[in-house]
């Protein structure tokens, strides 16, 4: 799993320290939104993340490895089997996000299978944020929120049936990031999500993640949604892949978390296309473009790592 959300999937900033209330990094707060909201823009809003929300929630399916995609599959790691992912993530920020111009994530991530269908796993990502000449450290860099997550897969896909795959994550980062250096949400955030899958053809999946950060944000450096007074978000995204041979596998995807009230302009939206290349029976090399829109996210990016099954 990948919290760039959950990221990002992915899923710090600069050398003022900032207020984990406030929805933005300190430098880029937004307008307060007037107190009195027309009752056809709410309904609108509604409308609009409730039909985002149905479409991710009945839009599904699986493969043989959903990295370096955002969006989940049901697949848990092997009882007894330990699954490393490393992914690095380049992005170039939206304009409104100056003086931070640039940002490179990278996660270490690992998951092991204690049970059947029952895995668990930890991951660590390290920030280095690009600011302009004036701000001081210029380049911040350090350890971001360390993050554990327990991964449940609740159903098979059978032959003949409609039903799809399901399966359920809940997961937790905590605040070791160094928020002087923007590195760190500085909240403990939660966050629960379900996953369903269905095979569209034997080569062609469909998967779908829909969720709630029960507390806490999606803050992951200079991008992510900030929530004031701790109030939830709301997380959605569908991912299509194609198997186009044994060896190589190609998707996109459509991620994107609103806030509490539904501000969508103060959310996150991106899509990424790419897919994975198996150079062996247990190893992967995994890359990926990104689009995004909105300052939460990334004005465009690129990812490329690998990950192994030991």
């Amino acid at each position: 799993m990948r919290d760039l959300f959950h990221g990002e999937t992915a899923y710090g900033h600069r050398s003022r320290e900032h207020d984990p209330d406030v929805n933005k990094p300190a430098r880029i707060r937004s307008r307060a939104s007037p107190l009195a909201i027309d009752t056809a823009r709410r309904a609108s809003r509604l409308l609009a993340f409730a039909a985002m929300l149905l479409w991710t929630s009945c839009m599904t399916a699986p493969a043989s490895a959903q990295t370096p995609f955002i969006v989940d599959d049901v697949d848990v790691t092997e009882r007894g089997k330990v699954h490393l992912e490393f992914l690095n993530e380049y992005d170039v920020l939206q304009r409104s996000a100056e003086p931070s111009l640039r940002q490179n994530a990278t996660l270490l991530s690992v998951t092991v299978g204690v049970y059947k269908n029952v895995e668990v796993g930890i991951e660590v990502p390290a920030i280095v944020i690009f600011n302009t000449e004036d701000i001081i450290p210029r380049r911040p860099l350090g350890l971001s929120d360390v993050g554990a997550n327990v991964k449940l897969k609740l159903r098979s896909e059978k032959q003949g049936s409609v039903l799809p795959a399901l399966g359920f994550v809940f997961g937790v980062r905590f605040p070791t990031g160094n928020t002087a250096r923007d590195l760190g949400s500085g909240v403990a955030n939660y966050q629960i999500y379900g996953i369903a899958e269905k095979s569209l053809t034997k080569k062609i999946k469909l998967r779908g993640n829909a969720g709630i950060f029960l507390a806490g944000n999606t803050a992951e450096g200079v991008l992510g949604v900030r929530t004031r007074n701790n109030g939830r978000l709301f997380s959605g995204g569908v991912s299509i892949t194609k198997q186009y041979s044994e060896r190589l596998l190609l998707g996109a995807e459509l991620t994107g978390v609103a806030n509490g009230s539904l501000e969508l302009s103060e959310g996150q939206l991106q899509t990424m296309f790419g897919g994975n290349y198996q150079l062996t029976k247990k190893l992967a090399l995994d890359a990926g473009i990104i689009a995004g829109h909105f300052p939460a996210s990334p004005r465009f990016g690129f990812l490329l790592g690998f990950s192994y099954d030991f």
